[in-house]
């Protein structure tokens, strides 16, 4: 039974922190920004990944090395680890989710791209707000409100 138990909390473990782990590698965690991603560089694709609910993943090629993570430039999501942090998330993969979007690249934050991304000629941080998601993640102005 304790093996049986203890197998059960490994698979489980094993599971969350794949879940966790960011899948999008075309930006590397340290250097510089892949040349095709400047400032001002536009690219599309489908999003093929949703991190939380101002973070998505665009392929431009085949595989996560070609797998660009976005971090939406005018939307700030709620924290996923607050109260409605995983509603964000849930919002955005609804509205995101197998679809193409285009983007324009603006600089680099940590391991992605800060970008204003479009589906169907309206961006993502406007379909957003328009379908009633409230903001207030890391850098939001309050005064905005």
């Amino acid at each position: 039974m304790r093996i049986v138990i203890g197998l059960a909390f490994l698979a489980a473990l094993t599971t969350a922190t794949a879940a966790k782990a960011d899948p999008c590698k075309a930006i590397p965690d340290r250097g510089p920004m892949p040349s095709y991603l400047h400032r001002g560089a536009h690219f599309s694709g489908p999003v093929v990944y949703v991190g939380d609910g101002d973070s998505l993943c665009v392929a431009v090629g085949q595989g996560p090395a070609n797998w660009v993570e976005i971090r939406l430039e005018d939307f700030y999501a709620p924290e996923l680890h607050s109260p409605t942090g995983p509603a964000a998330k849930a919002a955005l993969e609804r509205l995101a989710m197998g679809r193409n979007t285009e983007c324009i690249a603006n600089h680099k934050s940590y391991d992605r791209v800060v970008a204003t991304c479009r589906i169907g000629g309206r961006s993502i941080g406007d379909l957003l707000k328009a379908g009633g998601n409230v903001e207030g993640g890391n850098g939001y102005d309050q005064s905005k409100r």
